[in-house]
């Protein structure tokens, strides 16, 4: 049975309902001539295991209230197998919803996992639940995942998926550099410089960002990677930082003395920004798009949400401009490349159809899918192939020596919010770095 209606419901959950509710499903649409095309192409990379007639019916589970790119991988699917139904569910307050909806009557053959969940003993059902990818008889070619975002447990298994990579860093207004014969600065000195020009030319902050406690904000997308680069050149601070002990404090002292240079430097106007940036994401770029930033710093995540936006702004639509991501000049020799996981997917061994949803995710496990998944959503590919979108080419060839994988480090949730929250306060002057220092565990965090 094929229907072309597409369609995602955020379901909000409460108490016995949770694993009574149904998502809406993607269904497969009429094929032509081009998703002909489409599928003789693909079939170099993917060859199906079971017969084309193979009927199966999958659901994912997942916390995006939109989730598109995932629904035009499900249609590509569907040219291999049009005979099954996937369905996607949103749930509300995923955070404490997604361990109940594994343990119902109904629980999701793929859910997402994300990072910070790992070492949070409210979410160690998730990876309980998970089978192994590695396992050779699935047939995964988890090879084409960049190994600075793939995730091995204990024994080497994989219990999940990459789909989206993001970072931390600055969107870029190249026209403007390109009108000021200006090159975008690569180290800390650069950026004074360059920001020195800028203010000369007009542009009263040459940086911006939201003036925020969280992970886009200013504080944490310009320090946090020099931060964990410090911390991947002495993985035995790791658990001191882990267990919030005050000594280890002195692990942000380079970063945070970076950060309040940075904020001192007269490169941005925190001030500034903060009355004209009301939130993380939407503000951001909104404000980025009327064409007058030059650096406008923050995460992968609010990147993702620049395309559907540049037509929702009255600025950009008038005066469209050349914009890419680039990491943030933190540090003498350059910046620092956080390679990181935003959204993984695992498998759940409960599936009542798991030879078929590990087909899926066999479909899906290619640069070409999870690349385009990730360029169709703007975030970065978890591939090696960084060229399906352009703004994020500044990566591809980023020096290795400073770049910072996701398996680099284990900073666990509790320490990453210590170190935001310090942050926020430096860059705000409502601490000095010797005070950030000396209250680690102890400084307050949302």
């Amino acid at each position: 049975m094929r229907m072309s209606a597409k369609k995602v419901v955020s379901i909000a959950l409460v108490s016995m309902l949770l694993w009574n509710v149904t998502g809406c499903k993607s269904r497969p649409g009429g094929g032509d001539e081009a998703g002909k095309g489409s599928k003789a192409k693909q079939a170099k990379e993917f060859s199906p295991k079971y017969a084309s007639d193979t009927e199966y019916k999958l659901s994912v589970t997942g916390s995006y209230s939109n989730f598109e790119s995932l629904e035009s991988a499900i249609d590509r699917f569907y040219e291999y197998y049009p005979n099954g139904e996937i369905s996607y569910t949103c749930l509300d307050d995923y955070r404490n919803t997604i361990v109940p909806a594994l343990a119902g009557q109904e629980p999701p053959d793929i859910y997402v996992v994300q990072p910070w969940m790992y070492g949070d003993e409210q979410f160690t059902e998730l990876f309980d639940h998970a089978i192994d990818l590695s396992n050779p008889e699935l047939g995964i070619q988890l090879d084409c995942i960049r190994s600075g975002v793939q995730w091995n447990m204990e024994q080497g298994k994989v219990l999940t998926l990459p789909v989206f990579a993001t970072s931390y860093g600055m969107l870029v207004n190249r026209d403007i550099f390109e009108k000021n014969n200006l090159d975008v600065p690569e180290t800390f000195e650069e950026l004074k410089e360059v920001c020195k020009k800028l203010k000369e030319a007009g542009y009263p902050s040459p940086v911006m960002g939201a003036n925020t406690t969280t992970t886009p904000g200013i504080g944490y997308a310009f320090s946090y990677p020099m931060f964990a680069k410090t911390v991947k050149e002495d993985r035995s601070v790791e658990d001191d930082l882990n267990q919030l002990l005050p000594s280890a404090g002195e692990v942000m002292r380079p970063s945070l003395t970076r950060l309040q240079e940075f904020a001192d430097s007269g490169c941005i106007d925190v001030a500034m920004c903060a009355k004209e940036i009301e939130d993380d994401y939407n503000a951001v770029i909104m404000r980025f798009f009327e064409g007058d930033v030059p650096m406008m710093l923050c995460s992968g995540d609010v990147v993702s949400g620049t395309k559907k936006r540049e037509g929702q702004s009255q600025a950009f639509s008038a005066h469209p401009f050349h914009y890419d991501f680039y990491v943030a000049p933190s540090g003498d020799e350059g910046g620092y490349y956080m390679d990181s996981v935003s959204m993984l997917f695992s498998v759940n061994k409960e599936s009542r159809n798991l030879d078929m949803t590990t087909e899926f995710i066999r479909f899906l496990t290619s640069e070409k899918e999870l690349g385009q998944m990730a360029a169709e959503k703007r975030l970065i590919t978890p591939t090696r192939d960084y060229s399906l979108d352009e703004v994020y080419a500044s990566l591809a060839s980023f020096p290795e020596e400073r770049t910072v994988a996701f398996r680099d480090t284990e900073i666990l949730d509790g320490a990453v919010k210590q170190f935001r929250s310090a942050a926020y306060a430096v860059v705000n002057h409502d601490m000095t770095v010797d005070e950030a220092v000396k209250r680690y565990g102890t400084i307050p965090t949302d």
